[in-house]
């Protein structure tokens, strides 16, 4: 019969060494310290298996175009601001791809975002991101700038894609073939992906603009039009990385 110490070790070698040493924390007894363990064990597994099941889910898409060698998810972040990029997110995952955890970046806080940022790019076959600049979107508006974001992303892939899976648009000025999923970066693994390079991406950006034009907190509105934003643009006026097209209901445009 194993002893306690024995089953302990592997309990914990079990869970990966993320959980506590109950026995030594909470001063139980070897005998409640190890059913702790388990209870823990347990709950850690069912969770997992939960998220397994749901990156399988986010796999229908890429399964019903198996057919396609190399399937690439499309997203962008950054429509909505008064200041900043537009920036688009594409990656190719390899077909045996299982990244738990990715979603809609939206729905994911910072950290997590981050981890997995080094994660896909470490396991894609290939990624890349576009950009749209503020002067641009004031010069084609924000729809054909997140076009052009998304077409040079695609474009800079280091492997051609053969299918698109994108986030709820088709983009113009592309030959590849393109499947538009609403709400596709919770519903697409490559989407998803794409998603979370293009955030990560964008909010870096943002916090080097706070460096460099500091007052808006760019760091922490990430150009978005919160109140403290927009009562520091109605102070300090606007600076070189704000939409011109999207501000006028604030300050005055020159």
């Amino acid at each position: 019969m194993k002893g306690i110490g024995e089953i302990k070790a592997q309990l914990q070698a079990a869970c990966e060494n993320e959980l506590p040493d109950f026995i030594e924390t909470y001063g139980m007894d070897e005998r409640a310290g190890v059913q702790r363990l388990v209870a823990a064990a347990r709950k850690r597994k069912d969770a997992l298996d939960k998220e397994r099941l749901r990156i399988e889910g986010l796999r229908a898409y890429e399964e019903k175009y198996k057919e396609y060698a190399y399937i690439c998810g499309i997203d962008e972040v950054g429509r909505g601001p008064l200041a900043g990029p537009v920036v688009a997110g594409a990656v190719i995952l390899p077909r045996d791809c299982r990244i738990l955890y990715i979603n809609d970046s939206k729905q994911l806080s910072e950290k997590k975002r981050e981890e997995l940022y080094e994660v896909i790019k470490e396991q894609a076959i290939a990624w890349a991101v576009g950009y749209a600049t503020p002067q641009r979107i004031d010069e084609i508006n924000i729809l054909q700038a997140t076009y052009e974001a998304m077409r040079e992303a695609v474009g800079a892939l280091e492997t051609k894609p053969d299918l698109l899976l994108n986030d709820a648009v088709t983009i113009p000025g592309i030959a590849i073939r393109q499947v538009p999923i609403i709400k596709g970066d919770a519903k697409s693994i490559s989407i998803g992906a794409a998603s979370i390079l293009a955030k990560v991406t964008r909010d870096r950006l943002m916090q080097e603009y706070d460096q460099v034009y500091p007052g808006y907190d760019f760091a922490g509105n990430k150009g978005y039009g919160s109140a403290a934003h927009i009562a520091a643009l109605k102070k300090l006026g606007a600076c070189p990385i704000h939409r011109k097209s999207f501000i006028g209901n604030f300050v005055e445009i020159g």
